[in-house]
């Protein structure tokens, strides 16, 4: 589990494809400072397991990772390269505040920013949105993008044809996170908020006539 505070922008040092999946190697020395093997990290919005360690040549700590093809499939992981900048969040602490919110590292899908509008000390991004995800979205509600939590400021009416949403961001986001490079056509990572996730499970299987099997204390003792 994370909380969408990313705590510094690391860099890919190696691709390697396996079969149909791909093995990271990922400069992060804060990140890597405390890890070991099978910790969780996530990754610009994915979470990965550190299965080795190491350093380049100019002594910054390095993890490696491997991602499946389902992680490839659904997220922007496909397109990175050496030399690539990566949002890097080590998994949340149970003696630390929640500053962001609950995330998992289980992207949904992408969105692809379509606009930026500059304010006086903050951005204006607007991404393009797919109709299966768009649901699972609400004015002032949580998404993470990238793996930065960030608060939902405007969204499309359910009833438009083009489905889209906007973020606002401030400096400090922008300065420290891959947010503030983005341009126009890029992708980003979309993880929708848990709660939603749920809501929306149980209305498909209501809506298919199914029953919602209740919570039951039948056979456990007192």
């Amino acid at each position: 589990m994370f909380t969408g505070l990313i705590e510094e922008v690391g860099e890919i040092v190696a691709v390697d494809p396996v079969g149909d999946s791909l093995r990271l190697t990922i400069a992060g020395p804060l990140v890597t400072s405390d890890a070991t093997h099978g910790a969780s990290i996530c990754v610009s919005g994915v979470c990965l397991t550190v299965i080795e360690q190491g350093q380049t040549p100019d002594g910054r700590g390095t993890f490696t990772a491997d991602v499946m093809a389902q992680s490839i499939r659904m997220s922007t992981v496909g397109d990175l390269a050496p030399g690539s900048p990566v949002n890097l969040e080590r998994a949340v602490r149970v003696d630390t505040r929640l500053g962001g919110h609950i995330v998992q590292g289980h992207v949904d899908g992408t969105a692809t920013l379509t606009s930026i509008t500059p304010g006086e000390s903050w951005q204006v991004l607007r991404f393009a949105l797919s109709p299966e995800l768009a649901p699972l979205l609400v004015d002032k509600g949580s998404v993470t993008l990238s793996g930065v939590s960030l608060t939902v400021s405007a969204i499309a009416d359910e009833r438009d044809p083009e489905q889209w949403f906007e973020v606002s961001l401030i400096p400090e986001t922008l300065t420290a996170t891959i947010l503030g490079t983005l341009q126009p056509g890029d992708r980003v990572n979309v993880e929708t908020d848990i709660l939603a996730r749920h809501v929306a499970r149980m209305l498909r299987v209501q809506a298919a006539g199914l029953p919602l099997s209740p919570l039951t204390t039948e056979g456990t003792q007192a």
